[in-house]
């Protein structure tokens, strides 16, 4: 199936390639060629613009996360020298026997209070040392069950980094509760100059990490969130969707990943996720950009390549069309030369430009159809010789054909004493070469042609005792018409032998002449025997052999006669049913004077 498809496509592209000229060829393949190149340009460019603007995404997504984690390093670092100076200045060098230096700690927590929500000492069990500014735990507070002091008593020397939650140990004036993250880390606490173990807790305020992040931008779609070690996130712009179950983020698969560019697909998105991980704090700094957002501006420079695509492509067409036409030009004009001469009319001069090729083209073409002009001049007198000589020999085919039997019928009469019916037959037959002869010429009026049927049916009906009745009838408007002499007769003696043979006196023959626009048409009728249609319709084969007996060689003559005058659209048709008779039916064009005096056929002058 396809390859019938593909084979009917090549066909209509051969046909219509066949039907086009020389300038729309070049035009085309021209512009087609430089189309293709455009469009493989313009592919190619939007490929590599995409591959690159991807690549230069990553980039500015690995600057930002590198901004980003550089404020938030800062921004920790200044964190986390709080919590130093209050473990290595302040509680180090105290012992809680005699009191800690709370008025230090509530200077700590001034300068740095933009940063800070409070700073807190708990002892093993979880009682509050100290703190500041807040002092006092809420009724049923217990430290020891939140999981920054549990993790901070189970590590030594290392600071602790929560995840963000709402602190809520500490009463304060208002009732207010603070989004933070704590710091949390064991410490040695010194009583009555024994040691023993504590946790110092500093809870950062979670709007310094938001602020910081907020700020960056990753694009139109782009968003950065952070995560832990965990997967468990730190900060997310839609953080509370998250929390509520409306928005889902892919951040277990982020932690796992390393830094750098990654893609994913997640929830049916394609994204570029970059990874960047905060020191001292196994948090991960992820941004990420939907392809989307990317696709934007690539159909940006897509739009802005096919403008440019667009424009040249015009511009391409109309040089091509203004370069094919100079190219063409000549061509068409010796094109145009050659089909004038080609309908009979002398060869125009032709303007001597176009390349070389075209200019000796011309040249050669005078050349050969001067050379032409001769030959089918003598051709055509060749023609016109071979052509009088044929129906010269026809001619004298069809002349002792019904002259023998004339003659045979005229003896047989004489020799039976019926003298009248013998110079009826006599003064017919000396009408009828009267008609034949018509000095030479080989067309002749109709009207004389009829004569001319009416006189043979009388020597024939005088000769077979009127077995069979004749009539002629023809239509108004074909008197003053020419035909081809002796084109009726042969058809009369063909209904004759074949359809009067087997009659008893009741046979009946008719011709009957009409018009049909430039054509007349002459039907010679029997109700005879008849035949069948496929016998009626090989009576002009050539191919076939002759009858036995009959007039199969003037039937035949008057059929190639017919045709060698006015061409293989005129001639002998036959229509024949067993039983039925037959008719022949003489088809010629309508000429209203004879061509040898220069007359033309009506309707084709």
């Amino acid at each position: 199936m396809l390859l019938r498809a593909f084979r009917e496509l090549r066909s209509r592209f051969s046909r219509s390639y066949e039907r086009m000229s020389i300038q729309r060829v070049i035009s085309l393949t021209f512009t087609a060629v430089a189309v293709a190149g455009a469009l493989f340009i313009g592919l190619s460019l939007t490929l590599r613009y995409s591959a690159v603007n991807q690549k230069m995404q990553a980039q500015a997504s690995q600057q930002v996360l590198a901004q980003v984690n550089l404020s938030l390093d800062n921004h920790l670092r200044r964190i986390m020298r709080v919590s130093d100076t209050v473990y290595y200045r302040l509680l180090k060098n105290a012992d809680l026997a005699e009191g800690l230096p709370t008025d230090s700690l509530s200077l700590l927590y001034e300068e740095n209070r933009d940063s800070l929500v409070s700073i807190a000492v708990f002892d093993s069990d979880g009682n509050l040392v100290t703190g500041a500014p807040l002092s006092e735990l809420k009724a049923g507070a217990d430290p020891a069950s939140q999981g920054w002091f549990s993790t901070a008593l189970g590590q030594i020397e290392n600071i602790h980094f929560s995840t963000p939650h709402v602190q809520d140990l500490f009463q304060t004036a208002d009732g207010s509760y603070h989004w933070v993250i704590s710091l949390s880390r064991q410490v040695q606490l010194t009583r009555g100059g024994a040691s023993e173990s504590g946790v110092l807790l500093v809870d950062m305020s979670f709007s310094g990490v938001e602020q910081i992040c907020r700020n960056t931008s990753l694009g139109a779609d782009g968003y950065l969130y952070i995560v832990d070690a965990n997967g468990e996130l730190i900060y997310h712009p839609r953080q509370q969707l998250i929390y509520a179950g409306l928005v889902q983020e892919n951040n277990l698969a982020a932690s796992r990943l390393s830094d750098g560019t990654h893609w994913e697909k997640f929830q049916g998105e394609r994204r570029q996720v970059t990874v960047k991980t905060v020191g001292y704090t196994g948090w991960k700094l992820v941004g990420v950009v939907p392809v989307q957002g990317l696709a934007v501006t690539t159909a940006q420079f897509v739009l802005f390549v096919a403008s440019v695509l667009l424009f040249s492509i015009f511009l391409l067409v109309f040089v091509n069309g203004r370069l094919s036409a100079h190219i063409a030009e000549p061509i068409r004009r010796l094109e145009q030369a050659v089909r004038q001469t080609g309908r009979g009319g002398e060869m125009p001069q032709v303007p001597e430009e176009g390349c070389y090729e075209v200019r000796r083209l011309e040249h050669s073409i005078r050349s050969m159809v001067s050379t032409m002009r001769h030959l089918m001049d003598d051709i055509i007198q060749q023609e016109e010789d071979k052509r009088r000589s044929e129906l010269e020999v026809l001619q004298s085919q069809i002349n002792p054909h019904f002259l023998y039997n004339t003659l045979d019928s005229v003896i047989w009469l004489t020799e039976s004493g019926r003298y009248e019916d013998s110079i009826r037959m006599v003064t017919a037959l000396g009408r009828l070469f009267r008609i034949s002869l018509s000095r030479g010429k080989r067309v002749i009026p109709l009207d004389s042609e009829l004569d001319h049927a009416g006189y043979y049916m009388t020597i024939q009906r005088i000769r077979y005792k009127n077995k069979f009745t004749f009539e002629i009838s023809r239509e108004t408007d074909t008197a003053g018409l020419y035909c081809l002499k002796l084109i009726i007769q042969p058809l009369l003696e063909n209904a004759i032998y074949h359809g009067m043979a087997a009659e008893d006196d009741d046979g009946r023959i008719a011709v009957r002449v009409w018009r049909e626009g430039d054509d007349v048409y002459i039907d010679v009728t029997d109700n005879g025997l008849g035949m069948p249609p496929e016998v009626a319709a090989s009576l002009l084969d050539e191919s076939r052999p002759l009858p036995a007996k009959g007039s199969g060689i003037g039937v035949r003559n008057v059929h190639r006669r017919i045709q060698l005058a006015y061409g293989p659209r005129y001639g002998l048709e036959f229509y024949s049913e067993p039983d039925e008779g037959t008719t022949a039916r003489i088809h010629l064009p309508v000429l209203t004077q004879p061509e040898e005096t220069g007359g033309k056929k009506e309707g084709m002058a």
